[in-house]
């Protein structure tokens, strides 16, 4: 079950990805490309991407406890989906155009298309089961709940995209050991048949 840190994990995958594909066409840096907020100030990259929300998934049915070796057990890892925009920084110093951005923003839906999913094990290496794949998908968002993501921010709304990672599953810091069978007492009651004679 992956650790805590599994949310950010997510994050660096989808930065790391961008950054590897990216650079140094049509972004000159790995440097330009960073997990931020657009509020933040006094920033210089080009790409930004932004979790902007998280959620539990209830769509994905989950026991209320799961085995932890051989006498423990924890509550059973919560499914979540998180909420990221890749957005064009604007207060950066590069002067770029507009068809500049719309053609990092075509590489960026490329990328993301073509590294869709990743197995929680290669972000969390010491995990022993097998959990399904996150995958990244489009966000089904209108137009107007878009603009209410950058109103947030008190930014003005600008071309970015939207995207969901799920299911992402967080494991419970509590465990609960279980108390060793120490006793058994069985009763054995014999039953005896007997023929009938004709």
């Amino acid at each position: 079950m992956a650790d805590y840190s599994i949310i950010a994990d997510v994050s660096a995958y989808i930065v790391r990805n961008l950054r590897e594909k990216m650079c140094p066409e049509p972004i000159p840096s790995a440097n330009n490309i960073e997990i931020s907020s657009p509020a933040s100030q006094d920033v210089d990259y080009i790409v930004g991407l932004y979790l902007y929300d998280i959620k539990e998934d209830v769509n994905v049915n989950q026991p209320e406890y799961v085995r932890r070796g051989r006498v423990q057990i924890s509550k059973a890892p919560r499914p979540y989906a998180l909420y990221y925009m890749v957005f064009i920084n604007g207060g950066g110093q590069m002067g770029l155009k507009d068809p500049d951005v719309q053609k990092i923003i075509g590489k960026v839906a490329q990328i993301v298309n073509d590294n869709n999913a990743v197995s929680p094990k290669s972000l969390q290496n010491w995990l022993a089961d097998d959990e399904p794949p996150i995958v990244l998908s489009q966000a089904k968002i209108s137009l107007e709940e878009k603009v209410r993501v950058w109103q947030a921010i008190n930014k003005p709304y600008q071309v970015s995209l939207f995207y969901k990672a799920s299911p992402v599953f967080l494991s419970s810091g509590e465990v609960i050991s279980t108390p060793r069978v120490t006793d058994a007492e069985f009763t054995l009651q014999l039953s005896e048949e007997r023929g009938t004679e004709s």
